[in-house]
């Protein structure tokens, strides 16, 4: 990749932009399964670029970044429990953060080198959807960093 390729790619990521990218993988090793143009009449736009296409939504773009309620996030595609408020916290990233899912069994992880920086990528274990990503800058007890986009997420008050 030639230098302005890489500089565009990764401001375009930064700003929330996403590039052409295929539609997650295989649908098929996946509980909850639809065709894409099933997943693009329920979704917006955003939430399909986001959620089918590994995109990432605009820095402090969510109400959920700030929703500190009682309650559990669950996946927007299918509905699955992924996170609870107990274990959100305000990483100042403009993101919802969580030092942990409600199990590990929840989401599944990927590496990601769409910035040719390695990442650790997180979807729901259910239906494949794009969450975010994983970090090691968390707080304790697993020091680790869920870093989500909201329009994945769905809100549930206790």
């Amino acid at each position: 990749m030639h230098r302005r390729s890489f500089v565009s790619a990764a401001l375009g990521a930064a700003a929330g932009l996403s590039l052409a990218r295929p539609a997650v993988a295989s649908d098929d090793k996946f509980e909850v399964t639809r065709s894409d143009a099933e997943w693009q009449a329920m979704l917006t736009d955003r939430q399909y670029q986001v959620m089918r296409r590994d995109g990432t939504e605009p820095a402090y773009s969510s109400p959920l970044d700030k929703q500190y309620d009682p309650g559990l996030y669950h996946c927007r595609g299918c509905d699955q429990p992924l996170y609870s408020s107990e274990h959100k916290y305000d990483s100042g990233t403009g993101w919802p953060s969580f030092w942990q899912p409600i199990k590990p069994s929840a989401i599944g992880t990927k590496r990601d080198w769409k910035l040719l920086i390695p990442r650790t990528e997180c979807h729901c274990s259910r239906c494949g959807s794009h969450l975010g990503h994983i970090f090691d800058d968390g707080p304790q007890p697993t020091g680790k960093r869920h870093c989500l986009n909201g329009v994945s997420l769905v809100f549930k008050p206790a």
